[in-house]
Protein backbone atom coordinates (compact mmCIF):
# COMPACT_ATOMS: atom_id res chain seq x y z
CA UNK A 1 0.00 0.00 0.00
CA UNK A 2 1.39 3.28 -0.74
CA UNK A 3 1.89 5.55 2.49
CA UNK A 4 0.48 8.87 2.71
CA UNK A 5 1.80 11.79 5.35
CA UNK A 6 -0.83 14.25 5.76
CA UNK A 7 -1.27 17.55 6.97
CA UNK A 8 -0.10 17.37 10.57
CA UNK A 9 -2.14 18.72 13.04
CA UNK A 10 0.36 20.81 15.06
CA UNK A 11 1.94 22.35 12.35
CA UNK A 12 0.84 25.92 10.74
CA UNK A 13 -1.88 26.19 8.00
CA UNK A 14 -0.22 28.85 5.70
CA UNK A 15 1.36 26.82 3.19
CA UNK A 16 1.05 24.34 1.05
CA UNK A 17 2.25 20.87 1.96
CA UNK A 18 4.07 18.33 -0.12
CA UNK A 19 2.04 15.69 -1.99
CA UNK A 20 3.73 12.48 -2.04
CA UNK A 21 1.61 11.63 -4.94
CA UNK A 22 2.67 14.38 -7.35
CA UNK A 23 5.56 16.26 -5.89
CA UNK A 24 9.28 14.99 -7.01
CA UNK A 25 11.56 17.25 -6.64
CA UNK A 26 13.89 18.65 -3.98
CA UNK A 27 16.34 21.66 -3.94
CA UNK A 28 19.40 21.02 -1.97
CA UNK A 29 20.15 24.47 0.30
CA UNK A 30 23.14 23.21 2.34
CA UNK A 31 26.24 20.38 2.43
CA UNK A 32 27.48 19.86 6.50
CA UNK A 33 30.35 17.43 6.94
CA UNK A 34 29.67 15.49 10.04
CA UNK A 35 32.63 12.64 9.92
CA UNK A 36 35.55 12.15 7.88
CA UNK A 37 33.31 10.19 5.54
CA UNK A 38 29.65 11.40 6.46
CA UNK A 39 28.08 14.42 5.48
CA UNK A 40 24.43 16.02 6.15
CA UNK A 41 22.73 16.83 3.27
CA UNK A 42 19.73 19.30 3.49
CA UNK A 43 16.70 19.95 1.07
CA UNK A 44 13.94 22.15 0.61
CA UNK A 45 10.53 21.82 -1.75
CA UNK A 46 11.38 22.79 -4.70
CA UNK A 47 8.27 24.95 -5.01
CA UNK A 48 8.49 25.89 -1.56
CA UNK A 49 5.67 23.63 -0.07
CA UNK A 50 6.34 22.22 3.78
CA UNK A 51 7.17 18.36 4.08
CA UNK A 52 5.44 16.48 6.64
CA UNK A 53 7.11 13.34 7.69
CA UNK A 54 6.97 10.99 10.72
CA UNK A 55 10.45 10.05 12.33
CA UNK A 56 11.87 7.08 11.43
CA UNK A 57 10.90 7.04 7.84
CA UNK A 58 12.84 7.74 4.63
CA UNK A 59 12.98 9.20 0.95
CA UNK A 60 14.42 7.37 -2.29
CA UNK A 61 16.44 9.47 -4.16
CA UNK A 62 16.81 9.18 -8.04
CA UNK A 63 20.40 9.99 -8.21
CA UNK A 64 22.09 10.24 -12.05
CA UNK A 65 25.72 8.83 -11.35
CA UNK A 66 27.04 7.53 -14.38
CA UNK A 67 25.03 6.46 -17.39
CA UNK A 68 22.25 5.12 -15.26
CA UNK A 69 19.94 6.65 -13.04
CA UNK A 70 19.99 4.89 -9.53
CA UNK A 71 17.23 4.73 -6.57
CA UNK A 72 18.47 4.82 -3.12
CA UNK A 73 17.30 5.25 0.22
CA UNK A 74 18.03 7.21 2.66
CA UNK A 75 16.31 7.80 6.29
CA UNK A 76 15.57 11.52 7.42
CA UNK A 77 18.12 12.68 10.32
CA UNK A 78 15.87 15.58 10.77
CA UNK A 79 13.65 16.74 13.32
CA UNK A 80 9.53 15.93 11.86
CA UNK A 81 8.69 19.29 13.44
CA UNK A 82 10.70 21.47 11.51
CA UNK A 83 8.48 20.80 8.41
CA UNK A 84 10.60 23.75 5.91
CA UNK A 85 12.90 21.37 5.17
CA UNK A 86 14.33 17.54 5.18
CA UNK A 87 17.84 16.70 5.73
CA UNK A 88 19.79 13.09 5.18
CA UNK A 89 23.20 12.02 6.28
CA UNK A 90 24.73 10.04 4.15
CA UNK A 91 28.31 7.71 4.51
CA UNK A 92 30.88 7.57 1.94
CA UNK A 93 31.13 3.90 0.97
CA UNK A 94 34.03 2.50 -0.31
CA UNK A 95 33.44 1.58 -4.03
CA UNK A 96 29.98 2.74 -3.31
CA UNK A 97 29.09 4.16 -6.85
CA UNK A 98 26.15 6.28 -5.23
CA UNK A 99 27.50 7.32 -2.16
CA UNK A 100 30.67 8.44 -3.46
CA UNK A 101 28.93 10.13 -6.30
CA UNK A 102 26.38 12.54 -3.72
CA UNK A 103 29.70 13.09 -1.86
CA UNK A 104 31.57 14.73 -5.14
CA UNK A 105 29.16 16.22 -7.20
CA UNK A 106 25.85 17.11 -4.73
CA UNK A 107 25.97 20.87 -3.89
CA UNK A 108 23.67 23.74 -2.94
CA UNK A 109 21.64 24.50 -6.01
CA UNK A 110 21.33 21.09 -7.02
CA UNK A 111 17.77 19.56 -8.00
CA UNK A 112 17.26 15.95 -7.43
CA UNK A 113 13.96 13.70 -8.00
CA UNK A 114 12.90 11.91 -4.69
CA UNK A 115 9.86 9.80 -3.63
CA UNK A 116 8.33 9.84 -0.20
CA UNK A 117 8.00 9.87 2.64
CA UNK A 118 7.73 6.17 2.88
CA UNK A 119 8.59 3.66 5.39
CA UNK A 120 6.64 1.85 8.67
CA UNK A 121 10.12 2.32 10.99
CA UNK A 122 8.13 4.41 13.54
CA UNK A 123 8.16 4.87 17.01
CA UNK A 124 5.44 3.59 19.00
CA UNK A 125 3.64 6.16 21.14
CA UNK A 126 2.59 4.86 24.28
CA UNK A 127 1.99 6.41 27.87
CA UNK A 128 4.84 6.33 29.90
CA UNK A 129 7.10 4.42 26.92
CA UNK A 130 10.74 3.76 27.94
CA UNK A 131 12.72 3.50 24.84
CA UNK A 132 16.11 2.10 23.89
CA UNK A 133 17.45 4.14 20.67
CA UNK A 134 20.35 1.41 19.32
CA UNK A 135 22.19 2.50 16.48
CA UNK A 136 25.70 1.47 14.63
CA UNK A 137 27.27 3.53 12.35
CA UNK A 138 25.06 5.39 9.79
CA UNK A 139 21.54 3.78 10.74
CA UNK A 140 21.84 6.20 13.67
CA UNK A 141 19.43 8.93 10.68
CA UNK A 142 16.40 7.29 11.31
CA UNK A 143 16.62 7.34 15.39
CA UNK A 144 18.38 10.63 15.54
CA UNK A 145 15.59 12.21 13.88
CA UNK A 146 13.43 10.90 16.67
CA UNK A 147 15.39 11.94 19.44
CA UNK A 148 15.68 15.66 17.47
CA UNK A 149 11.73 15.27 18.07
CA UNK A 150 11.73 14.48 21.41
CA UNK A 151 14.54 17.80 22.15
CA UNK A 152 11.96 19.73 20.07
CA UNK A 153 8.98 18.99 22.13
CA UNK A 154 10.24 19.47 25.61
CA UNK A 155 8.45 16.94 27.03
CA UNK A 156 9.78 14.05 29.69
CA UNK A 157 11.18 11.55 28.78
CA UNK A 158 12.77 8.12 29.58
CA UNK A 159 15.39 7.59 26.48
CA UNK A 160 19.18 5.78 26.82
CA UNK A 161 20.55 5.73 23.58
CA UNK A 162 23.65 4.10 22.71
CA UNK A 163 25.29 4.42 19.59
CA UNK A 164 28.38 2.50 17.88
CA UNK A 165 31.07 3.33 15.44
CA UNK A 166 34.41 2.17 14.58
CA UNK A 167 36.31 5.01 16.56
CA UNK A 168 35.26 8.27 18.36
CA UNK A 169 36.10 9.75 15.03
CA UNK A 170 33.33 7.83 13.46
CA UNK A 171 30.56 8.50 15.66
CA UNK A 172 28.34 10.62 13.59
CA UNK A 173 26.46 13.69 15.76
CA UNK A 174 28.46 13.02 18.71
CA UNK A 175 28.40 16.58 19.64
CA UNK A 176 24.98 16.93 19.42
CA UNK A 177 23.90 14.24 21.34
CA UNK A 178 26.20 15.16 24.12
CA UNK A 179 25.25 18.73 24.05
CA UNK A 180 21.44 17.30 23.73
CA UNK A 181 22.21 14.87 26.99
CA UNK A 182 22.74 17.56 29.03
CA UNK A 183 19.61 19.50 28.44
CA UNK A 184 16.79 16.78 27.94
CA UNK A 185 15.80 15.34 31.18
CA UNK A 186 15.77 11.82 31.14
CA UNK A 187 17.92 11.26 28.10
CA UNK A 188 20.62 9.06 28.84
CA UNK A 189 23.19 8.76 26.12
CA UNK A 190 26.20 6.26 25.54
CA UNK A 191 28.65 5.94 22.90
CA UNK A 192 30.10 2.86 21.80
CA UNK A 193 33.24 2.78 19.45
CA UNK A 194 34.52 -0.36 18.36
CA UNK A 195 38.36 0.89 18.69
CA UNK A 196 40.24 3.61 20.29
CA UNK A 197 41.78 5.05 17.01
CA UNK A 198 42.79 8.23 16.43
CA UNK A 199 41.58 9.21 20.60
CA UNK A 200 43.60 7.14 22.96
CA UNK A 201 42.40 9.46 25.74
CA UNK A 202 38.78 8.22 25.31
CA UNK A 203 37.68 7.34 29.18
CA UNK A 204 34.08 5.97 27.95
CA UNK A 205 32.76 2.39 26.80
CA UNK A 206 34.70 0.43 23.88
CA UNK A 207 34.16 -2.56 22.06
CA UNK A 208 31.20 -4.24 20.37
CA UNK A 209 27.50 -4.48 22.11
CA UNK A 210 27.26 -7.73 24.40
CA UNK A 211 25.02 -9.38 26.30
CA UNK A 212 27.01 -7.92 30.01
CA UNK A 213 27.47 -4.39 28.14
CA UNK A 214 23.61 -4.28 28.26
CA UNK A 215 22.85 -5.84 31.56
CA UNK A 216 25.12 -3.03 33.04
CA UNK A 217 23.74 -0.04 31.27
CA UNK A 218 19.97 -1.34 30.76
CA UNK A 219 19.31 -3.14 33.80
CA UNK A 220 15.30 -2.57 33.07
CA UNK A 221 16.14 -3.50 28.86
CA UNK A 222 12.74 -6.15 28.93
CA UNK A 223 10.19 -3.74 29.69
CA UNK A 224 11.78 -0.99 27.29
CA UNK A 225 10.73 -0.46 23.41
CA UNK A 226 14.05 -0.73 21.38
CA UNK A 227 14.51 1.27 17.60
CA UNK A 228 17.16 -0.61 16.63
CA UNK A 229 19.08 0.27 12.91
CA UNK A 230 22.50 -0.39 11.76
CA UNK A 231 24.61 -2.77 9.72
CA UNK A 232 23.02 -6.26 9.61
CA UNK A 233 25.49 -7.86 11.71
CA UNK A 234 25.00 -5.28 14.43
CA UNK A 235 21.30 -5.40 14.16
CA UNK A 236 21.02 -9.68 14.07
CA UNK A 237 23.17 -8.87 17.69
CA UNK A 238 21.05 -7.19 18.98
CA UNK A 239 18.04 -8.77 18.17
CA UNK A 240 20.15 -12.11 19.60
CA UNK A 241 21.01 -10.61 22.47
CA UNK A 242 17.67 -8.60 23.40
CA UNK A 243 15.46 -11.38 22.98
CA UNK A 244 18.17 -13.47 25.28
CA UNK A 245 17.38 -10.68 27.88
CA UNK A 246 13.32 -10.79 27.74
CA UNK A 247 12.32 -8.42 25.28
CA UNK A 248 9.48 -9.52 23.58
CA UNK A 249 9.57 -9.37 20.12
CA UNK A 250 6.38 -6.82 19.77
CA UNK A 251 9.17 -4.38 21.59
CA UNK A 252 11.44 -4.78 19.07
CA UNK A 253 11.45 -2.95 15.93
CA UNK A 254 14.69 -2.46 13.51
CA UNK A 255 15.14 -1.07 10.20
CA UNK A 256 17.01 -2.45 7.47
CA UNK A 257 17.62 -1.82 3.73
CA UNK A 258 19.53 -4.94 3.31
CA UNK A 259 18.91 -7.50 0.50
CA UNK A 260 16.70 -10.44 1.30
CA UNK A 261 15.85 -12.28 -1.73
CA UNK A 262 13.74 -15.63 -1.51
CA UNK A 263 15.38 -17.94 -4.02
CA UNK A 264 13.56 -20.91 -2.36
CA UNK A 265 12.46 -22.93 -5.49
CA UNK A 266 8.51 -23.48 -5.66
CA UNK A 267 7.27 -26.53 -3.24
CA UNK A 268 6.99 -29.92 -4.66
CA UNK A 269 3.64 -30.99 -4.62
CA UNK A 270 2.05 -34.04 -5.65
CA UNK A 271 -0.35 -32.25 -8.31
CA UNK A 272 1.12 -31.33 -11.67
CA UNK A 273 4.28 -28.85 -12.18
CA UNK A 274 2.74 -25.55 -13.09
CA UNK A 275 4.50 -24.33 -16.69
CA UNK A 276 6.82 -21.14 -15.79
CA UNK A 277 5.98 -17.95 -17.63
CA UNK A 278 8.59 -16.60 -19.92
CA UNK A 279 9.98 -13.02 -18.59
CA UNK A 280 11.91 -10.94 -21.15
CA UNK A 281 13.70 -8.13 -20.23
CA UNK A 282 14.07 -5.94 -23.60
CA UNK A 283 17.08 -3.75 -23.02
CA UNK A 284 19.27 -6.90 -22.03
CA UNK A 285 17.90 -8.93 -23.94
CA UNK A 286 17.59 -11.97 -22.29
CA UNK A 287 14.63 -13.95 -21.36
CA UNK A 288 14.34 -16.42 -18.12
CA UNK A 289 11.52 -18.46 -16.89
CA UNK A 290 9.97 -17.67 -14.29
CA UNK A 291 6.97 -19.31 -12.13
CA UNK A 292 4.23 -17.54 -10.32
CA UNK A 293 5.27 -18.83 -6.59
CA UNK A 294 9.03 -16.83 -7.60
CA UNK A 295 9.40 -13.08 -7.38
CA UNK A 296 10.69 -11.31 -10.45
CA UNK A 297 13.85 -10.15 -9.14
CA UNK A 298 15.10 -13.15 -7.30
CA UNK A 299 14.79 -14.87 -10.20
CA UNK A 300 16.70 -12.16 -12.25
CA UNK A 301 19.59 -11.96 -9.76
CA UNK A 302 19.95 -15.91 -10.61
CA UNK A 303 20.12 -15.58 -13.81
CA UNK A 304 22.77 -12.89 -13.78
CA UNK A 305 20.31 -10.01 -15.16
CA UNK A 306 21.13 -6.59 -13.82
CA UNK A 307 18.25 -4.93 -11.76
CA UNK A 308 19.69 -2.27 -9.16
CA UNK A 309 17.36 -3.12 -5.86
CA UNK A 310 18.08 -2.64 -2.37
CA UNK A 311 15.57 -3.69 0.43
CA UNK A 312 13.74 -6.52 -1.59
CA UNK A 313 10.70 -6.34 0.32
CA UNK A 314 8.97 -3.94 -1.61
CA UNK A 315 9.74 -0.70 0.56
CA UNK A 316 12.47 0.99 -1.09
CA UNK A 317 11.32 1.68 -5.07
CA UNK A 318 15.26 1.16 -6.11
CA UNK A 319 14.36 -1.90 -8.34
CA UNK A 320 10.90 -0.19 -9.84
CA UNK A 321 10.75 -0.51 -13.74
CA UNK A 322 8.34 -0.61 -16.51
CA UNK A 323 5.92 -3.74 -17.31
CA UNK A 324 5.38 -2.98 -21.57
CA UNK A 325 3.27 -6.25 -21.40
CA UNK A 326 1.63 -9.08 -18.77
CA UNK A 327 0.14 -9.06 -15.89
CA UNK A 328 1.73 -9.04 -12.09
CA UNK A 329 1.03 -9.96 -8.23
CA UNK A 330 2.87 -6.92 -6.55
CA UNK A 331 2.24 -6.88 -2.58
CA UNK A 332 4.68 -4.08 -2.25
CA UNK A 333 4.66 -2.43 1.30
CA UNK A 334 4.92 1.65 -0.05
CA UNK A 335 7.70 1.51 -2.42
CA UNK A 336 6.18 2.90 -5.42
CA UNK A 337 3.35 5.09 -5.84
CA UNK A 338 -0.34 4.41 -7.33
CA UNK A 339 0.44 6.86 -10.14
CA UNK A 340 3.51 5.21 -11.11
CA UNK A 341 1.66 1.74 -11.38
CA UNK A 342 -1.26 3.50 -13.29
CA UNK A 343 1.71 4.66 -15.49
CA UNK A 344 2.93 0.45 -15.86
CA UNK A 345 5.64 0.50 -13.39
CA UNK A 346 5.87 -2.40 -11.07
CA UNK A 347 8.79 -3.32 -8.28
CA UNK A 348 10.33 -6.97 -9.22
CA UNK A 349 10.97 -7.78 -5.91
CA UNK A 350 7.90 -8.38 -4.86
CA UNK A 351 5.85 -9.50 -7.52
CA UNK A 352 5.10 -12.50 -9.15
CA UNK A 353 4.02 -12.98 -12.76
CA UNK A 354 0.00 -13.87 -13.91
CA UNK A 355 1.31 -14.26 -17.96
CA UNK A 356 4.35 -14.13 -19.76
CA UNK A 357 5.89 -10.37 -19.29
CA UNK A 358 7.97 -7.89 -21.31
CA UNK A 359 10.06 -5.66 -18.57
CA UNK A 360 11.87 -2.45 -20.18
CA UNK A 361 15.19 -3.50 -18.67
Amino acid sequence: MDIKVAHRADAPMDRAYWNPDTDAELLCIDVHPETPDAKTFTFVSRDGKHIAFTAGQYFAFDIGAGDETETRCYSISSSPLRTNAISITVKRVPGGKVSNWIHDNLAPGAVVRASGPLGQFIRPTRPNQRYLFLSGGSGITPVMSMARELADRTLPVDVIFLHAGRSPGDLVFRSELASLATKLKGFRLYFLPETLTGETSWSGLHGRISRDLFKLIIPDLSERMIMCCGPAPFMAAARTISADLGVPPENYIEESFDVVIDDAPPPMTGEAVVAPFKVEFAKQVRTIDVTSDQTVLSCAKKAGIKIPSSCSNGLCGTCKSKLVSGTINMNHNGGIRQREIDAGFFLPCCSKPLSDLVIER
